[in-house]
């Protein structure tokens, strides 16, 4: 009885150990870590749209390792190696007792060391932790493969060993070996590709491809292939391909085994680089662009970098986007990734520049959706001055009184900010915003009227976002770059198909100033409407359009800002964005899609000279298109019939013409404004006559318009400079050639015609300015003085 007893208390205490074997075995499982490589960093991917690596990068411990998805690889190759390593592996706890006991009595059968048991589990935890080849390590392997497989799905333990099997010096993985390798991912392998990659592993720094190996390697692929033979396993290549097995292994004997490792992927450095700083952490980045696409864009780029660098000019980016889809398909950074003295690794295309006369369409477009001009309509082009700023056109020259259409399409600067002061500048940057400019100051007051004219600054990234509103309808869309499985925001409408039809005909127009010189003489691609600018100071060249299926951007310039006079739209940026755009568009005659007019557009009778409303003094006339919710409302003010004294010539009314023999006859007249600049440059216009003694013209009168100083103006004075060399201009606007009086702060200061400048010399504070004409019509203006500090 007394035995029976001990008996069960060792039973009991046998137990007990056992059981806190098992807890402590359990709690070794979970509480100690993992190997730690499990979560080094890999190679980041960059992939074309078709899923092709663009550019890979080494992991941080300088090791080629790219991410490997189970699902990707060649699912031909994955039974391949578990017929050929592994058979049991998704059965086993990562310690398999058939392979450990066939292992142990064949190795004392033949003597010696013949086969090691190890699954691909505890052949992970070599790779992950390398430790010296003993029993104990054997042992510890066994324990660590345990505690993977409790830790970790068969899913990811083959995922990891896919992914850290070495191949031979710092390539690791089967992806990374697929690619370096045979120059192509592991989603598609040949028998003799997969046998391959399945015999280096097995002594990787004796059988990676070099000529020193070579012999090696056949032969260990060749008896790889006959493994696999023998166990009716081997591959058979693309699937439904009609090879009998003893086909497909003499056709693995003949292929010859790679002898040198392909570079891996490094096309568009500069987009690769940037976006794997937008998206940190993640190992694949598929993106929108297009191999084709990209690789014509870059060597165009390239090829234009010698001619432009005796110019002057080391820097250049083009952003090339495909219109249906919103998606860049070609994003080059510079010219010279590698041009290190000249910023060669700057991301031009995310880089902020002003952008010159570039966005003056997007300011001609949205006008015309507010009514507030239409093509037709003359505009002045007149030395104006805005407080302190004055803008100048980039010939220095000005032309009086030009057509909208034509000041947009000669790129001049007067007409643009005086229609930006009419539109707003809030309105304006808010349409940037929506066509997806991210890159603006966030104070609404930073920018003022230069904004028209390069006071700006985006990426060219951005302006692409703009001219696809143009080319498209007026729809602003988010440009799409990357391939992530989620929708692209909505369309946001920044002005009406009727608006950037009319935009797009005045781009579309092939004799303008900024005609590239060479184009002259090969001509444009087909339906391609653009516009190029030129930042102050030679700074920033560049041009941006549209043609069927594309709209492009180019920019060149220097990083360091540094002026170059070649840095001109016209000449350093327009020939390169027409060769991306006929290089990239679709061959032979097409259909011309700006042929229909909108329906919202309806035409509409206008004085032939000045684009106005035709009065019965516009003797020629014509239609023009315009929104049928904006039809023009202000009639011809050129144009003026007056009746007149044949022997005086002078003008009559009503009232006074007894006894007078009169005619009716019709005269142009401009603004004062207008004919103030003329008489500067020394040329006369002819003007209405004059009235004749006791006919006073009746009719509606206008009081003057002061244009000079600005509404809202604040002059300031530098100190140190006497106040009468630094006179304020004072000017208006008023009927026929009235005499008008000016006076400041209620005191007189001089009387003048209409069309002449009175100058006043300022004094710091607040001041009002009083226009009269000579028949007591008046405006007011405050103006305030300031001492710049």
């Amino acid at each position: 009885m007394p035995s029976l007893r001990l008996s069960r208390k060792r039973l009991l205490q046998g137990a007990l150990v056992l059981l806190g074997l098992t807890l402590a075995a359990l709690a070794a499982v979970w509480w100690v870590p993992l190997p730690e490589r499990l979560s080094q960093s890999h190679s980041v991917v960059v992939e074309y749209r078709d899923g092709s690596p663009a550019h890979v990068f080494l992991a941080p411990d300088e090791r080629w390792r790219v991410p490997t998805v189970v699902e990707e690889v060649d699912p031909a190759y994955v039974q391949a190696l578990l017929v050929l390593e592994d058979k049991r592996f998704f059965w086993h706890p990562g310690v398999d007792p058939i392979a450990v006991v066939r292992a142990a009595v064949t190795n004392v059968l033949r003597g010696r060391r013949v086969s090691g048991a190890s699954t691909l589990t505890m052949q992970l935890v070599r790779v992950l932790e390398p430790r010296p080849r003993t029993l104990m390590s054997k042992l510890i392997e066994s324990l660590r493969a345990v505690q993977l497989e409790v830790r970790l799905s068969k899913k990811e333990l083959l995922a990891a060993y896919l992914q850290f099997v070495p191949y031979g010096r710092n390539v690791e993985g089967v992806e990374a070996a697929a690619l370096a390798y045979f120059g192509h991912r592991a989603t598609h392998l040949s028998p003799a590709e997969m046998a391959t990659l399945l015999a280096v592993p097995q002594n990787p720094n004796r059988r990676y491809p070099s000529p020193a190996n070579a012999a090696r390697l056949k032969q260990a692929r060749d008896e790889v292939a006959q493994r696999l033979f023998d166990e009716e396993a081997l591959p058979l290549g693309p699937e439904g391909a009609r090879v009998t097995p003893e086909a497909a292994l003499a056709e693995v004997r003949a292929t010859a085994v790679p002898s040198l490792l392909t570079p891996f992927p490094r096309e568009a450095p500069h987009a690769a680089v940037w976006l794997r700083a937008q998206r940190p952490g993640r190992g694949r980045l598929r993106t929108t662009l297009e191999a084709g696409s990209q690789r014509l864009v870059e060597r165009l780029m390239r090829e234009s970098a010698p001619e432009l660098r005796e110019k002057g000019i080391h820097n250049g980016t083009a952003v090339v986007v495909d219109r249906e889809r919103a998606e860049v398909v070609a994003l080059v950074g510079n010219f010279d990734f590698f041009d290190t003295a000249h910023g060669g690794q700057l991301p031009g295309f995310a880089t902020m520049r002003s952008p010159g006369s570039a966005l003056k369409p997007l300011i001609y477009a949205l006008a015309i959706d507010q009514g507030l001009a239409g093509p037709e309509q003359l505009v002045p082009d007149i030395p104006t001055s805005y407080g302190t700023y004055t803008p100048r056109n980039f010939d220095g020259r000005f032309q009086g009184l030009v057509r909208l259409e034509d000041a947009l399409s000669q790129s001049l600067n007067l007409p643009f900010v005086k229609l930006l002061q009419r539109l707003g500048v809030e309105r304006f940057l808010g349409a940037l915003r929506l066509a997806g400019v991210t890159s603006l100051h966030p104070d609404p007051g930073h920018y003022g009227l230069s904004a028209s004219v390069g006071g700006i600054e985006l990426t060219p990234l951005e302006l692409a976002g703009v001219y696809l509103a143009i080319a498209e309808d007026g729809h602003a869309r988010p440009l799409k770059l990357l391939d992530e499985g989620q929708p692209s925001g909505g369309a946001q409408t920044l002005f009406s198909p009727g608006a950037a039809w009319l935009t797009r005909r005045a781009l579309a127009l092939r004799d303008r100033p900024d005609f590239p010189v060479r184009r002259k003489l090969t001509g444009l691609p087909p339906r391609v409407h653009w516009k190029t600018g030129t930042s102050f100071g030679h700074r920033d060249a560049w041009a941006a359009g549209s043609g069927p299926r594309h709209t492009g951007v180019v920019w060149v310039g220097n990083f360091d800002n540094s002026p170059s006079v070649h840095l001109v739209g016209a000449d350093a940026a327009g020939p390169l964005l027409f060769d991306i755009l006929e290089g990239l568009g679709p061959r032979g005659r097409l259909e011309d899609a700006d042929a229909v007019v909108p329906s919202e557009l309806t035409q509409v009778e206008v004085c032939a000279y000045s684009g106005y409303l035709p009065t019965d003094a516009c003797t020629q006339r014509s239609f023009v298109f315009a929104k049928r919710s904006h039809v023009p409302t202000e009639t011809c003010p050129y144009h003026q019939r007056v009746e007149v004294d044949v022997k005086t010539g002078l003008a009559v009314t009503p009232s006074c013409r007894a006894g007078r023999q009169t005619e009716s006859r019709v005269y142009l007249s401009w603004p004062a404004s207008i004919r103030r600049w003329l008489a500067e440059q020394h040329r006369l216009l002819p003007q209405p006559p004059a009235p004749a003694p006791g006919c006073e013209p009746g009719g509606v009168q206008r009081a003057p318009e002061i244009l000079s100083p600005g509404l809202g103006q604040v002059a300031l004075l530098i100190p140190g400079v006497p106040a009468d060399q630094q006179d304020v201009p004072l000017e208006a606007e008023a009927d026929g050639d009235r005499e008008l009086t000016w006076f400041v702060d209620g005191a007189f200061l001089a009387s003048a015609r209409a069309d002449e400048r009175v100058w006043w010399a300022p004094s710091v504070g607040t001041h009002e300015i009083l226009v009269s004409d000579d028949r007591g019509l008046s405006a007011r203006r405050t103006l305030e003085v300031r001492e710049r500090r």
